[in-house]
């Protein structure tokens, strides 16, 4: 076990996480960005980081949220007809908090238990990839020309899973080497400025794999009243889909969550490879 455990710090830090996540939560809940499960979510992934992971993990995690948030508020009257088949709305649900944090908090925890640098890399790497995602699909969403499906090779409409922009793809580069720089300056293991590159292409990574799992195994409806492909199972003007395409189950959460795995084992096979 880490020392920290033996002499009670991280027992100390897990109540102060659990009391701050719940602060946090509350405040995004009634800013509109969490609903209750969200906020439920907050607590769940807050409490874990900066229980085992301490102030450096609790920061980065923020960082995400905070920008994330910010970017989903931003332009929101211009993306709501394209986010109308996405599965969730503005409000980010448990599913959404597991999805983006699940990942980070297991690793806190294995920090906790197991402070080798590993850890701290591959949580960049997931906050990396989630990060990525979330600046490519909401300035995505602001194009001023159709996305394209790269699978299909095609033009398709706004808010289709899995298709991609220019704007939303730089975006999500600069939003994954933007965590890889703050990973370099928080690092509580060392580690020199080039470390933000690696963390940087992992989340790009993630972020790819996040559209092409969109695009070919991610469960797709289609209504037949509106016409249109939905993340839901019940559309938005009431009308019950049909299955259209991808893995019965395996729904946005689903790859989002992949995407942060890919993130992290990426930084864990890339410090393998460095030695």
């Amino acid at each position: 076990m880490a020392s920290g455990i033996e002499n009670g710090q991280i027992v100390q830090r897990l109540i102060l996480g659990l009391a701050l996540s719940t602060l946090a939560g509350g405040i995004a809940f009634q800013l509109g960005l969490l609903d209750g499960s969200g906020w439920l979510g907050a607590v769940l992934v807050g409490t874990a980081v900066f229980g085992f992971g301490g102030w450096p993990w609790a920061v980065m995690l923020m960082a995400f949220f905070v920008s994330a948030s910010a970017l989903t508020r931003y332009g929101s009257r211009r993306k709501a007809e394209a986010a109308l088949g996405f599965a969730k709305g503005g409000r980010r649900d448990l599913g959404q908090a597991l999805a983006n944090g699940g990942i980070g908090a297991m690793l806190a925890i294995l920090w906790g238990f197991f402070p080798h640098p590993v850890f701290w890399w591959m949580f960049a790497g997931s906050l990396a990839a989630v990060t990525a995602d979330t600046w490519a699909t909401e300035v995505g969403l602001l194009s001023e020309r159709p996305p394209w499906d790269l699978w299909r090779g095609r033009r398709v409409p706004p808010g289709t899973s899995g298709a991609i922009t220019r704007e939303g793809t730089i975006a999500g580069g600069l939003g994954a080497l933007g965590i890889g720089l703050l990973a370099v300056g928080l690092s509580p293991v060392g580690g020199s400025l080039g470390m933000a590159l690696p963390v940087g292409l992992a989340g790009f990574l993630g972020m790819l794999l996040d559209s092409l799992l969109g695009a070919t195994v991610q469960r797709i409806y289609w209504c037949d009243r509106c016409g249109k492909e939905t993340e839901r199972s019940i559309h938005h003007c009431g009308q019950p889909a049909r299955p259209l395409r991808g893995w019965k189950g395996l729904n946005n959460d689903g790859v989002n969550a992949l995407a942060a795995l890919a993130g992290a084992l990426s930084m864990g096979l890339w410090m393998i490879v460095r030695g």
